[in-house]
């Protein structure tokens, strides 16, 4: 079967849209959002309300274990009343604080953990719909067991589970692991990540 492409894709090409106008209408400490109005040649007026993430980029961690398994964090959601499993992750806690640092961070109260080395090897924006929210992903190697801290209010004292990739893998599959930044590290351990970084 042929899939012509009849171009390069580009993803900064003009914007088919003009934006009018721009409120805030909510402000918190993790994300700001605006309420926008634009003007399209084809539609004409329409607003949109748009999440913009502070403090940078939010901060995933694959890490892996001298024995090859994978720290998942049990997580207590609000908005989807349930469970998950996911890898550590976090914001920072101000715009001073680097990415690396946050890694580090939520490596530590998360799961337990210090690490050796850390590689960032992705870097994904959540939802482009309506939020500017990116997610940079570390791999972290050569990990140390430490004290662990309190993760918050939904989760005062989350357990941590030891899985292999192909575990991991496994439950992605089965749709026990459902968290988008999870899924996308797990896949790609399923695929060999480890390797390709030593």
């Amino acid at each position: 079967m042929s899939n012509p492409t009849y171009r390069p894709f580009d993803p900064w090409r003009p914007s088919p849209v003009k934006e009018g106008s721009r409120t805030q209408i909510v402000q918190s400490h993790y994300f700001n959002v605006d309420q926008v109005s634009f003007d399209s040649n084809v539609f004409g007026s329409f607003e949109r309300y748009i999440l913009h993430e502070n403090n940078g980029d939010t901060v995933a961690v694959l890490a892996v274990t001298s024995d090859g398994r994978m720290p998942l964090i049990e997580q207590y959601r609000i908005p989807t009343h349930r469970w998950t499993l996911e890898i550590p992750a976090g914001h920072a806690n101000s715009p001073n604080e680097k990415s690396l640092d946050v890694a580090k961070r939520k490596l530590h109260e998360e799961a337990g953990f210090e690490a050796a080395s850390f590689t960032q090897f992705g870097r994904f924006i959540n939802t482009p719909s309506f939020s500017n929210q990116h997610t940079s992903m570390y791999y972290a190697s050569g990990l140390t067991p430490i004290d662990r801290g309190v993760i918050g209010p939904e989760s005062p004292r989350s357990n941590v589970r030891l899985y292999t990739p192909e575990e991991a893998y496994e439950m992605v599959l089965n749709g026990t692991i459902v968290d988008a930044k999870t899924v996308i590290a797990v896949l790609r351990a399923h695929c060999g990540l480890g390797e390709t970084l030593q």
